[in-house]
C-alpha cells in the first residue's frame, strides 16, 4: 500500500510540475480571487470609489460620476478574465480528471482479467478435487468468461440515458 501511495504522489507531482507558466498563473489566480484579503480589497477599492465620485472626499474631484461608467468597465473587464482564468484552471482539472479514469479503467480492466483467471482455476480445481459447493455452476461458468469490453461499452452507449440516438 505504501509503495501505491508513493507512486501515486509521485505522478500527481510530476504533473503539478508539469504545468506551464500560464496553468501555474490561472490556478493561483482562482485559488486567491475567493479568499478574503481579495474580498476587502474589493470593498475597499468600491467604498473609496464611491465616496470620491460623490464627492464625498474633500479635494477630489468627481472623476466618473453616477452611474460609474469607468467602474463598470473595469469590473467587467476583471469579471471576463476571472472568468477566463477559471475556465482554463477547470479545463487542466478536467484533463487531468480524465487521466485518472483511464487509469481507473485500466487497473480495473487489469483486476477483471486477474479475477476471470483465478475463478476458472478455482473452478477447475474445485473440479479435480471433487469439492461440493452451494454455486450456481452457471453463474461461476458466466462469470469465468472474459469480458468483451467493447460489447459492454456498446451496451452501454445504447442503454445509457441521455444519448442521441
Amino acid at each position: 500500500m505504501e509503495e501505491n501511495v508513493r507512486i501515486i504522489k509521485t505522478w500527481e507531482e510530476s504533473a503539478l510540475h508539469g504545468r506551464s507558466r500560464t496553468e501555474r498563473v490561472s490556478e493561483w489566480i482562482t485559488s486567491n480571487a475567493g479568499r478574503g484579503p481579495v474580498l476587502l480589497v474589493h470593498l475597499l477599492w468600491f467604498g473609496a470609489w464611491t465616496a470620491m465620485n460623490f464627492n464625498a472626499v474633500p479635494g477630489v474631484h468627481p472623476f466618473d460620476p453616477f452611474p460609474f461608467p469607468r467602474l463598470t468597465m473595469m469590473v467587467s473587464l476583471e469579471a471576463i478574465f476571472l472568468a477566463l482564468f477559471v475556465l482554463a484552471s477547470q479545463n487542466r482539472l478536467a484533463t487531468q480528471a480524465d487521466k485518472r479514469a483511464h487509469l481507473d479503467l485500466q487497473i480495473n480492466l487489469l483486476a477483471e482479467r486477474e479475477m476471470t483467471a483465478v475463478l476458472r482455476l478455482l473452478r477447475d480445481i474445485a473440479k479435480k478435487l471433487d469439492v461440493e459447493h452451494d454455486v450456481d455452476g452457471a453463474c461461476v461458468q458466466e462469470l469465468a468468461q472474459e469480458t468483451d469490453v467493447r460489447e459492454l461499452a456498446s451496451k452501454l452507449d445504447d442503454e445509457l440515458p441521455g444519448r442521441d440516438q
